[in-house]
C-alpha cells in the first residue's frame, strides 16, 4: 500500500520560513519523480516544484529563489524549504510521486496535504 505523509505545515508570519517533509512508503522512492503541489481556497491545484530521479529541479515562477525542493532517497523523503513566505503562499500543500515508463505515467500517488497559512 502506497502512502505519502506530509508534515511541517502551520501558521507563520510573512517573511518567515517553513520546511515541509513528505515520507513515502510502499514505492521504490528513488525511481519516482517527486513534486509539491498546492491548492489555495477557491483556486485550482498548481505545481510548485518538482525534483527528478537524479535531482534536477524545476519551480513555478512565483516561488523561484524562495523555495527549494530536495530529496533524500535513503529516507524515502522529499522536502520543500520555503523562505520569505508571502500571504499568497497560503494553501494546502500536497506531495506527489510519479513513475514514468517510456514517457508514460504508470504510477501517480498523492498525500493528503498539509496546511500552510501565512499571515500578513
Amino acid at each position: 500500500q502506497v502512502q505519502l505523509v506530509e508534515s511541517g505545515g502551520g501558521l507563520v508570519q510573512a517573511g518567515g520560513s517553513l520546511r515541509l517533509s513528505c515520507e513515502a512508503s510502499g514505492i521504490i522512492f528513488s525511481i519516482h519523480y517527486m513534486a509539491w503541489y498546492r491548492q489555495a481556497l477557491g483556486k485550482q491545484r498548481e505545481l510548485v516544484a518538482v525534483i527528478g530521479r537524479a535531482g534536477s529541479t524545476n519551480y513555478t515562477d512565483s516561488v523561484k529563489g524562495r523555495f527549494t525542493i530536495s530529496r533524500d532517497n535513503a529516507k524515502n523523503t522529499v522536502y520543500l524549504q520555503m523562505n520569505s513566505l508571502k500571504p499568497e503562499d497560503s494553501a494546502v500543500y500536497y506531495c506527489n510521486a510519479k513513475r514514468y515508463v517510456l514517457a508514460r505515467v504508470v504510477g501517480d500517488y498523492w498525500g493528503k496535504g498539509t496546511l500552510v497559512t501565512v499571515s500578513s
